[in-house]
Formats: C-alpha cells, structure tokens, sequence
C-alpha cells in the first residue's frame, strides 16, 4: 500500500482484514474500474458520510474528510485533513492536502458530497462511481454480516437498557446520555439514535429535548449502533404507565403492517411493494391518509456502513432485493389513535425470505 503518494510503511493496526480491503473485495473494485475504463477509483468520506471512505479502507477518522484512492495496480493512496490526527495514522505523516489526479480516466465514490474546492484540487472533470459502488455495497460479504450480527445484538442490549432505567421526570437528553454511554462502553464505535415522547401529539422522532418524561407517556426511539463500522437499528415504542385501548389498537396495526413486509421480503422482489404491503394495512384500517409524506418518511431502508442507504422502502422507489442485503422495514408513522409510533428490525435477506438479526421482543414495552 501506498499512503499520500509517498509512503510505503503501514501501520500493524492498518494491516488487520477489518481495515484492509479484502481480496474478494479488491477484485470485485478493479473488475468495475475496468468496465468503466477508470484507472482510478476514489472513496471520499466527511465527518457524517464516512460510508465511501470506509468500503475500501475500513478504518475511523477524525476531521472534516478523507479521501482513499484505488489505483489499476491495487495500489492505494489516503489524504486526511487533520494533522493532529493521530489515532489514525500514528506512525508516519500522511499527505494532508489534496494533489491533482495523475490521470483524466478517474470516478469517485461520494462526488455527491464533496465540496467544490476539493473536486477542482484533483484537476479532473468529475465522474460519479457512487451508484456503481453503492450497488457493489448492497450485497454483504461474511465479514460484514458478522460485524451486523454483532451491532444488532448490541442494539438489543441497549434498547433494554433504555427500558430500564426510563422514568418519568428524566429528560429526553438525559435517557439518550445514559443508553449513548451503555452502548459505548459495550463496543460501539458510533451510534445514531433519534426519539420522542409524549401523547397523540407526538411527531416524528427527532435529535433528544430538555423535555422531561411523564406517567403515560408514550416515547419512541430508533437505535442505530456501529460495530467496526456497520450500522444496525432496531425501532420500538415504551409506554410509561398501562397502555391505553388506542395505543394497544395502534401497536397490533403496526405489528399487522411489518409481519406484512417481513412476510413479502425475498430476493427479486420490488422494494415499492415491501412499501405498499405496509401501507396497505393501514389503508385497510382507514388510516391511509397516513401513508404519505406529511406523516411519515420511508417505510425501510438499507443498513451497512451508514445508518440511513439507499434504496429507501418506498411505493414510488423500484429496486429488486437481492439475498445477502440486509434492510430494516419499519412501518413508522402518526396515528390519530396514538401518535408517532414505531416498529421495526433489521433484517438479513435470505435465499427464500428473510431473517431478523434482532432478538428484543416484537411487542408494546411498557415500563
């Protein structure tokens, strides 16, 4: 390996398989670069969209970005932006400021969320490889699965650990603190995690407030870990007190609405109608007006190295599943009967259905 152009020394944390490319990897990389006639393919990742960066080179960093360069020798370069970054790379200095691109025929991985500054610095006319490698991304290897098995089974950990210690009178930021800190001292690397509490006037999940909870409130959340980089979620919805008839009504449409869609999903099958089966449910309840953007966001979506990947579970996105993704189908939206509720896991495509990677209970928690 080749680090900023100039080093040939790798670091012994750098040379493990969970950050080095695989060869299988590696080989299916310069199988696309060569259909595509690329000579060089780039994966650029910043301080949220560390996704890119991670697929070829799986290893953390601090900063506002990076970039990892693949060459047709198998040879890769990285430019970081932080000079205090030490964690990173400690044994040598790194390249830190970008240098033009060595030849026109390049792509990169995440062009879509470069600054400008930065794609006029490389001194090519910029080609997007984001959808071929998203595509190449869909598809887990054993390695992946294993670290998404792991962050599913940690999201359970921390989910009953969020159902533990709620009470009323804790502040939303005060709960998300306390699970934040179960799941880093469990062996997250990174957690997303959205949530929100209250009656029917609940929206959609959100960052945590000073708001404090109350007896029969009803708090939502999504937990989202990482292991070794790899995102999985779980959503699921806490009662504080005796659910009530309409909130106990909502949950067994909800619990209705994702058995459909675990039901459906398979290889070959249209994302759009894992959607619609969804949506399907509450139409047949009366509750369709609910189906659509005012109330809810997606109805799934992909999981892997960032908590949120495309293709979205929506009736209007076409995608046909393939065995080896893994997606969570989660049936999140405002009821008029109990507000914002959520229900979902993740899930394993399999070579005839699917399996959940999650092992919580699939049922109204209350506490």
């Amino acid at each position: 390996m080749v680090f900023g152009g100039r080093f040939s020394v790798v670091p012994a944390h750098l040379s493990q398989p969970a950050v080095t490319p695989t060869t299988e990897r590696l080989a299916q990389l310069m199988a696309l670069m060569s259909e595509h006639g690329w000579d060089q393919l780039l994966f650029y990742g910043h301080s949220w969209r560390k996704d890119f960066f991670r697929y070829l080179l799986n290893v953390n960093f601090s900063g506002p970005w990076a970039i990892a360069s693949l060459n047709r020798s198998g040879e890769i370069e990285v430019t970081i932006s932080d000079p205090w970054d030490i964690d990173l790379f400690p044994a040598f200095k790194v390249s830190l400021k970008l240098q033009p691109v060595s030849t026109p025929n390049a792509a990169i991985a995440g062009l879509e969320l470069m600054e400008t500054r930065h794609v006029e610095a490389l001194g090519i006319d910029p080609v997007s490889a984001t959808a071929e490698v998203e595509e190449l991304r869909r598809v887990k290897s054993a390695e992946e699965l294993d670290c998404l098995r792991r962050a599913a089974a940690l999201a359970d950990r921390g989910y009953h650990y969020f159902a533990q210690i709620i009470e009323p009178g804790m502040a939303e930021y005060e709960l998300v603190a306390e699970v934040e800190g179960f799941l880093k001292c469990n062996g997250a690397e990174d957690n997303f995690m959205l949530i929100a509490s209250g009656g029917t006037e609940v929206t959609g999940m959100k960052p945590p407030t000073e708001r404090r909870f109350q007896p029969g409130d009803q708090v939502t959340t999504e937990l989202t870990p990482a292991v070794n980089g790899y995102y999985a979620q779980i959503c699921r919805t806490l009662i504080l007190g005796e659910p009530n008839p309409e909130q106990r009504r909502a949950f067994e449409i909800f619990f209705e609405a994702r058995q459909a869609a675990e039901n459906l999903l398979k290889p070959g099958v249209d994302v759009a109608d894992i959607a619609r089966v969804q949506n399907d449910v509450f139409r047949q309840y009366g509750y369709g007006g609910y189906t659509g953007p005012k109330y809810t966001r997606v109805r799934g979506h992909n999981l892997g190295l960032h908590p949120d990947e495309n293709p979205y579970v929506l009736e209007d996105v076409h995608y046909r599943v393939k065995e080896g993704m893994v997606v969570i189908a989660h049936p999140n939206t405002y009821l008029p009967l109990s507000g914002y509720m959520v229900f979902g896991d993740t899930l394993l495509v399999t070579a005839d259905g699917c399996t959940s990677l999650n092992q919580a209970g699939r049922k109204l928690f209350q506490k």
